[in-house]
């Protein structure tokens, strides 16, 4: 064997290890992709329900979201809708199906006034199921009594 040369096999094997370095930096960036996208997916109409003590029944899959914001908006399954084309999309809504049950979610600082017009626009658009939305209150932790101590 002279200087400065190799040792070299009259045989090549293959190669059997396998590189994960590319496997992994892969899989990191689809982490963070997944981190940082997951929230905006999330509802993307954010309302502070009132909170009440109600049973959890489950939302009947002939259904239509009705939503007021604080600022006024109007929104149909999160889509906005002007407030003076409101009575003709519910009233197209009924002649398509008026017994769906329609799900009021109003912001609690939506004026009692707003919820009311809305409500009457349901009932003169012929959709007469209408079911307001709230939100179960935290739970209350009850604190434990001191341990008896002989």
């Amino acid at each position: 064997m002279r200087m400065g040369e190799f040792e070299s096999s009259a045989v090549k094997s293959p190669m059997s290890e396998i590189n994960v370095t590319p496997l992994v930096d892969v899989m990191l960036v689809l982490l963070v992709i997944f981190i940082i996208t997951t929230p905006l997916m999330g509802g993307a109409l954010r309302l502070d329900l009132p909170a009440t003590e109600s049973s959890s029944e489950p939302v009947p899959t002939n259904s239509l979201s009705l939503s007021l914001d604080p600022q006024g908006l109007v929104f149909i399954d999160d889509k906005p809708v002007a407030l003076e084309a409101l009575p003709a999309v519910l009233a197209m809504q009924a002649s398509t199906d008026a017994t769906v049950e329609v799900q009021l979610r109003a912001d609690q600082s939506v004026p009692y006034g707003r919820v009311a017009e809305v409500m009457g626009l349901l009932q003169k658009a012929g959709l007469t199921k209408v079911a307001l939305a709230v939100q179960a209150p935290a739970p209350k932790i009850k604190p434990s009594p001191p341990p008896l101590r002989p």
